[in-house]
């Protein structure tokens, strides 16, 4: 490959799964133009300008998600776009402003860029299971979620899950978009993501795992598919490269309740104070099954979720955000 032909973007690069994403495209020799939201904010891009190659070929730029064509001039002379950049969390005000516009208006934004651009020979769209899972029908031990599934929009407004309708309005407007212009893009579709954090910020999902270790005295009565920070970032890689990857990718190691993440952290931390009750005293939700057959053909492994909460947490203590309160 030329110089030319290893340049890629990424989007949103400061995020806990975009930084990994920009490291292991350094690691593999590509040039990597990124955009962080203010590219003199220390707390965005010091952790970048830190990883190994980024000196010599990680160029980070200025972007906005609402603002149209604000990514022109990032994806120009691209062979590859990532777009990762897309809000995530859960105390929100205004759904629309803070979540919906920025999903569904950025993603739009970042594809017309992409639709300008002749150079750029695939877009991987970093999804979510939150465009996959979720709709009115119950879930049972048998069940077998795939990448045909799709969450429902009505049934997200309805029950006010705005960050699974934001993930569902993007994604669904991107394939719409990128099959009028005849774009070549892949999706990944991620569920919680935990491992160890590169960025300084704390983001959502690591904040769940701290939240178990940091005093808590119950756990969530939730149950969530996840995955290693490290095998998204490189399903994303080898979507990009696999020239038979297409369509969506679902990203689950293992689908557990807090219930058995506070378990494996109790083998793992045995001295550690943990929650021992549920939040509430309904039913858990019942487990289902989320297919890995796809994943694995593009030649990922997946880490087992007991080493990314061993990971999650020995970061997190790095990072001084607890010190473990023991029994």
């Amino acid at each position: 490959m030329s110089i030319e032909m290893k340049t890629v973007c990424v989007t949103g690069a400061s995020g806990f799964i975009a930084s990994w994403l920009v490291k292991f495209l350094l690691q593999r020799g590509y040039t990597v133009k990124a955009s962080v939201r203010d590219p003199d904010d220390p707390k965005k891009t010091q952790h970048l300008m830190a990883l190994d190659g980024a000196k010599e070929r990680l160029h980070l730029m200025k972007a906005n998600l609402l603002e149209e064509g604000s990514f022109d001039s990032l994806v120009e002379g691209c062979v590859g776009v990532f777009h990762t950049a897309s809000p995530f969390y859960h105390a929100v005000k205004d759904p629309q402003a803070e979540l919906i516009d920025p999903a569904l208006k950025g993603t739009l934004n970042v594809l017309r860029s992409c639709a300008k651009t002749p150079t750029v020979k695939r877009v991987v769209l970093t999804s979510s299971i939150a465009a996959v899972s979720y709709d009115d029908k119950p879930r049972t031990p048998q069940m077998v979620i795939d990448e045909t599934w799709w969450s429902d929009p009505e049934y997200c407004t309805r029950v006010k899950k705005w960050y699974v309708l934001s993930k569902t309005l993007a994604e669904d407007a991107a394939w719409k978009f990128v099959k009028e212009k005849g774009i070549d893009m892949v999706a990944i579709n991620p569920p919680m993501v935990i491992g160890p954090l590169l960025q300084p910020t704390l983001n959502t999902s690591c904040a769940a795992i701290l939240n178990l270790v940091n005093g808590s005295e119950t756990y969530p009565n939730s149950t969530y598919g996840w995955v290693n920070v490290k095998d998204v970032a490189n399903a994303h890689i080898l979507a990009f490269e696999n020239p038979e990857a297409n369509g969506r990718y679902l990203m689950v190691e293992r689908v557990a309740h807090y219930s058995e993440i506070v378990n494996i952290m109790r083998q793992l931390y045995p001295t550690y104070q943990l929650p021992e009750k549920c939040a509430d005293d309904k039913p858990f939700p019942a487990k289902y099954n989320v297919s890995k057959e796809k994943a694995l053909s593009l030649g990922l492994k997946f880490a087992p979720v007991e080493q990314g909460l061993k990971e999650t947490v020995e970061s997190l203590k790095e990072k001084n955000y607890f010190t473990p309160i023991t029994i």
